[in-house]
C-alpha cells in the first residue's frame, strides 16, 4: 500500500542531494558506492550501516564486495526516494566517512587505508 509521503525524482531530488554529493538518484533509488582498503574495512562499514538501518527501521539494499559496498535506498511503500531515504543516507555518510580531526589531545584516526571514497 502506497504512503502519502512525497517521492523525489529528477531536479527536485538533485537539489536535495546537494548535501550528499557522492550519492545519486536514478530509477527510484538513492545510490552510493563506497570504496575501501579491503575486506576488514568493508565488513566494519557494512555492520555500521546495518546498525543504523536497524535503528531507523529502514533497510537499504547492499552489495558487498571485497573492497566495495554499494548502498541503495528506497521507501518501498512510497515507490521511490523519500525524506526517510535522505535522512538515512545522511547518517550513513556521516558514519562511514567519519575521521577524527586529529591533533593533541584528540583521537588520531586511521593512518592508512580505510574508506577511500
Amino acid at each position: 500500500m502506497a504512503t502519502k509521503e512525497p517521492v523525489y525524482a529528477g531536479d527536485v531530488l538533485t537539489a536535495k542531494l546537494t548535501t550528499l554529493p557522492h550519492w545519486n538518484g536514478a530509477d527510484g533509488w538513492l545510490r552510493r558506492e563506497y570504496v575501501t582498503d579491503g575486506w576488514r574495512t568493508t565488513m566494519l562499514a557494512v555492520n555500521a550501516i546495518a546498525f543504523l538501518a536497524e535503528a531507523a527501521n529502514h533497510h537499504p539494499d547492499l552489495e558487498v564486495h571485497w573492497n566495495r559496498i554499494v548502498v541503495r535506498l528506497q521507501t518501498h511503500s512510497a515507490g521511490g526516494v523519500t525524506d526517510k531515504d535522505l535522512q538515512l543516507a545522511s547518517q550513513i555518510e556521516a558514519t562511514v566517512t567519519w575521521q577524527p580531526a586529529g591533533g593533541f589531545p584528540g583521537l588520531e584516526g586511521q593512518t592508512a587505508g580505510w574508506v577511500k571514497r
